[in-house]
C-alpha cells in the first residue's frame, strides 16, 4: 500500500458516532505498556508548520472540509507516537504522528480500524488519512471520539466485542495482506490455513526467535519450541474459525463514549479477506482482521475483564471446549512481547507459562 493513501477520498468526517484456568495460578506481572504514557507532542509538528509544508493541515482544510483550524493541542501519546487534537469549524480531528517510522505502521492500523468500523458492532474511530511527514516519519488522521468518564459497562463491552468477532468469517485462512505491529514489535501475517500453525510460527515462534536474538536467551527459546511442537492437543474439541480480532486489547485501548457505549482503538490486527477483496479495499481504505476469537483475551491480565464481561461475551460467542486450558497460551504471546519490548521483568511470567504447559502436556 502506497504512502499518502486517502482512506476516505472526497468524504467529510463522520459525526456519528471469568473463567478460571486449569493451570496453576501465578502472580501476574504488572502491565507496562509505556513508562512515559503522557509524553509531549513531537516538535516536528511545529517544524512542519514553520516550513509551510504540512500535509496534515492541507488534508483537513481540503478533503476534511474544514475552512479554519482553530487550535491544536497535545493530548498525550505513548512510547511510540504523539497525539494531537485539531479543533476546526468542521469539528475535531484526532491526529497521531511518529517522527521515526514510515507510514506502514499507520496503514496497518487504518486497515484494521476501518474493518472493525465496517462491522457496525463496537465503536472505533474511523480513519481518514495516512501519509508521510516532510521532516521524516508519518501521520494518521482519524475521527475524534469524545470519551466518557469511565471505561463503560463490562457487559456491553463483552457483547459488542463478541458481535464484532461474529461479524466476519473467512475461507481464506489466518493472516493479513500486510505485516503490521504490536507496540513496536513486527507481526508477521503470512496467510496460513491452519490456526495452530499460524499461531505457533508467526506469533509464539517469532517472539521466541526475537528473544533469542536480542538477549541470547537459549533456555526460553528451546523450552518454547518444545511447547510449540506439542500444543495441538490443547485445541481438541474446539471449533476454530477465523474471525475479526482487535489483537491488542488492554485497558489503554478500551474506553467509552459520552453515551457510555464501549470504544476500542489502536488495533494490532491480523486478517481474512480474499486477495481480490483486499485490492479493492486498499483503494477505499477497507480491510479486516482475523484469528481465533480466544486470542483476543491474551491481554486480559492488563485489561481488567471481569465476570460480567465474559458472561455477556459467551452469550454471543459460546465458550469452546478446553477454553480454560488454552487461556494462558494466549497470554504467553503478550508476555513474550513485553519481554522483548521492556526487558527481563516479564521473562519469569513467560517461562512459567511455558514450563506449566510442558508439564501439563507431558502428563
Amino acid at each position: 500500500m502506497a504512502a499518502n493513501v486517502a482512506l476516505l477520498p472526497s468524504s467529510s468526517p463522520s459525526t456519528t458516532p471469568a473463567a478460571s484456568s486449569l493451570l496453576p495460578r501465578r502472580p501476574l506481572s504488572r502491565c507496562r505498556r509505556c513508562p512515559e504514557s503522557r509524553r509531549r507532542a513531537s516538535p516536528r509538528v511545529a517544524v512542519m508548520a514553520a516550513l509551510g509544508d504540512d500535509p496534515i493541515r492541507e488534508w483537513i482544510l481540503s478533503e476534511g472540509k474544514a475552512r479554519q483550524i482553530k487550535g491544536i493541542r497535545s493530548i498525550g501519546g505513548g512510547c511510540i507516537n504523539s497525539a494531537q487534537r485539531y479543533d476546526t469549524d468542521a469539528g475535531p480531528f484526532f491526529v497521531k504522528t511518529n517522527s521515526r517510522i514510515g507510514p506502514e505502521m499507520f496503514e496497518g492500523e487504518a486497515l484494521g480500524l476501518k474493518a472493525m468500523y465496517d462491522t457496525k458492532s463496537i465503536r472505533v474511530p474511523l480513519p481518514y488519512k495516512v501519509g508521510s511527514l516532510p521532516t521524516g516519519g508519518s501521520f494518521i488522521i482519524m475521527e475524534f471520539i469524545e470519551f466518557g468518564r469511565s471505561r463503560g459497562d463490562q457487559s456491553a463491552l463483552g457483547r459488542k466485542l463478541a458481535e464484532m468477532h461474529r461479524a466476519a468469517k473467512s475461507d481464506k485462512g489466518y493472516g493479513f495482506p500486510v505485516d503490521n505491529t504490536i507496540g513496536s514489535t513486527p507481526q508477521i501475517n503470512t496467510w496460513t490455513a491452519d490456526w495452530i500453525e499460524f499461531y505457533s510460527e508467526h506469533r509464539l515462534g517469532y517472539q521466541l526467535e526475537l528473544a533469542s536474538r536480542r538477549y541470547g536467551d537459549s533456555a526460553i527459546y528451546e523450552k518454547g519450541q518444545r511447547l510449540i511442537k506439542n500444543i495441538r492437543p490443547l485445541f481438541d474439541g474446539a471449533v476454530l474459525e477465523p474471525c475479526l480480532l482487535h489483537g491488542d486489547l488492554w485497558s489503554g485501548n478500551i474506553s467509552s463514549d459520552t453515551n457510555g457505549d464501549p470504544v476500542i482503538l489502536d488495533p494490532a490486527c491480523y486478517s481474512i479477506y480474499s486477495q481480490q477483496t483486499i485490492y479493492k479495499d486498499i483503494i477505499t481504505g477497507s480491510a479486516t482482521a482475523d484469528g481465533h476469537n480466544e486470542a483476543e483475551f491474551g491481554m486480559s491480565w492488563c485489561a481488567g475483564f471481569g465476570g460480567d464481561f465474559y458472561d455477556a461475551y459467551f452469550q454471543v460467542m459460546p465458550k469452546q471446549p478446553g477454553f480454560e486450558k488454552r487461556r494462558d497460551l494466549y497470554l504467553l504471546y503478550h508476555y513474550l512481547n513485553h519481554y522483548n519490548l521492556f526487558g527481563s521483568g516479564y521473562r519469569s511470567s513467560a517461562m512459567s507459562i511455558i514450563e506449566d504447559y510442558i508439564c501439563l502436556l507431558a502428563a
